[in-house]
């Protein structure tokens, strides 16, 4: 079987590609959230433009060139398109919200649905090798993940390019030097902070490992709390979970130093650019090649640029912080379960009860558990198997349900072999009752009806009567409803 191993690379084109498959199914919903968004970001510069209308003809007033009525008349034009473009940009921000939460909402849940399926259809080998903190732990990152990388493409990344188009385009036609200055510095800041940002790729990766192992340990904990308690083994438990913790912290603080280089060589990167297209911009001016109103059109274009840089490097660091979640929890796609349905699988329908192992051999790694060995069973048959700890009692109730495959012979049932069978109905037509006292944080009434979902009440409260617990339950107010807890915590 496959395992997962430590790595400091982020596999971004896989994981992309996994994430756009999450899309596929509301491609329509995305296409749309798009549209609105790039809709958005054309208005955003025509009220830039309308200043710059008001100011040149403001200009043109005040030197005589065009009349009061004239001026009047430009200005009532601007604030009636100005009134319209606010009501629609206020409509289309309502309905851009209302369909990302969906498409949010509607994504996080096919992942997690998706992964936890997944999951659960593993090995038993597999459970037994990882901690159920640290799978919930990563379960609960790639789901946010998901709606960080939708805020990323359409809050942060669609609107910067667009802008950026229309900006170069703008400033072009107006003044192309200050086109030039404007996408010399863009490019400069964008290269600069996806250069760190993939540097840091590392250490965003060992945060999430050893985040992992800090929840494990709570988790680990929290389940096992009444062991701990019993053995008073509080204060070693917290020294344990302490050193875990500070290594938490200082892959947290290594991670987050790196934005003391992001930050500073952004502003020193966008005070240079300013102070360039500051200096040609007026120099235009007083050479007659611009109007004032062009150079307060090229601020307020390259001050919603300026904005949106800051809000692009902040979805950088989301991004890469998603695409590192996505490599922890994406990695367990390529772990198969080894235990695998025959193709034409049918459903065990067990009649007589009958088990036989045949010249069953088995080993666990190096160690030879089971060499030709055989047992048979009868129908109605009791049979009690002792052996010391560790001799394969457990191990061959576990190769009886498929927790493990032999390694050569056959496990028979009414005479069939339980590998021509699904797992699933194997399993749902035996009956277990384990070392450990199992339960879910559920009613007792749905915890027994767990093996059987199909069984009626009748038979719920016959199995509780059989199993001498209707006296018992007559004392609680709820009765079989009564909540057992955290793995029966609440009962005795």
């Amino acid at each position: 079987m496959k395992t997962i191993k430590k790595q400091k690379e982020i596999h971004f084109r896989n994981n992309f590609r996994i994430y756009w498959n999450s899309l596929k199914n509301y491609k329509p919903l995305l296409y749309t959230c798009i549209i609105i968004t790039l809709i958005l970001e054309g208005i955003a510069l025509l009220d830039n433009y309308f200043l710059k209308v008001i100011i040149d003809n403001g200009t043109s007033y005040s030197s005589s060139l065009i009349s009061q009525n004239e001026y009047i008349n430009i200005i009532l034009i601007i604030a009636v398109a100005f009134v319209l473009a606010s009501i629609l940009k206020t409509i289309l921000k309502w309905a851009s919200i209302h369909l990302l939460n969906r498409l949010d909402g509607f994504t996080m849940a096919d992942l997690k649905q998706k992964l936890f399926n997944h999951l659960v259809n593993l090995s038993h080998r597999f459970h037994n090798n990882h901690k159920p903190g640290s799978l919930i732990s990563r379960l609960d990152r790639g789901s946010s993940a998901m709606e960080n990388m939708n805020d990323f493409i359409i809050f942060y990344t669609l609107p910067l390019i667009f802008q950026f188009i229309l900006v170069t385009v703008a400033l072009a036609y107006f003044d192309w030097v200050s086109a030039v200055i404007v996408v010399i510095t863009i490019l400069l800041f964008v290269l600069y902070s996806f250069y760190l940002q993939n540097v840091q790729q590392s250490a965003n990766i060992k945060l999430n490992q050893v985040e992992d192992l800090e929840k494990g340990i709570i988790g680990d904990t929290f389940t096992n709390i009444d062991s701990i308690k019993y053995f008073g083994k509080e204060s070693n438990i917290k020294g344990k979970y302490s050193r875990l913790s500070d290594n938490t912290r200082d892959a947290m603080i290594k991670l987050w130093d790196y934005f003391r280089w992001i930050s500073a060589g952004q502003g020193l990167i966008l005070a240079v650019g300013t102070f360039i297209l500051l200096f040609f911009s007026i120099k235009r001016f007083l050479s007659g090649d611009i109007s004032i109103g062009t150079i307060v059109f090229i601020y307020t274009s390259y001050g919603n640029i300026f904005d949106m840089l800051y809000n692009f490097v902040y979805g950088v660091k989301g991004f890469y912080y998603s695409m590192a979640n996505f490599e922890t929890l994406f990695k367990y796609y390529k772990i198969k379960n080894e235990i695998k349905n025959k193709p034409n699988a049918k459903d065990l329908i067990i009649r007589q009860g009958g088990i036989e192992f045949k010249n069953v051999y088995f080993e666990f790694k190096t160690r030879k558990i089971f060499t030709n060995f055989n047992l048979k069973i009868n129908k109605n048959e009791k049979i009690a198997i002792v052996g010391h700890s560790g001799s394969g009692k457990t191990t061959l109730i576990k190769l009886l349900y498929r927790f493990y495959d032999v390694t050569r012979g056959e496990i028979l049932i009414d005479g069939k072999d339980i590998k021509d069978y699904k797992q699933e109905s194997l399993r749902s037509e035996l009956s277990i009752v384990p070392q450990e006292c199992v339960l879910f944080n559920d009613t007792i009434y749905n915890n027994i009806l767990f093996s059987r979902s199909d069984a009626t009440k009748k038979e719920v409260l016959e199995a509780i009567k059989f199993a001498q617990m209707d006296k018992i339950l007559n004392r609680f107010p709820l009765r079989e409803y009564t909540l057992v807890g955290e793995r029966g915590a609440k009962l005795s």
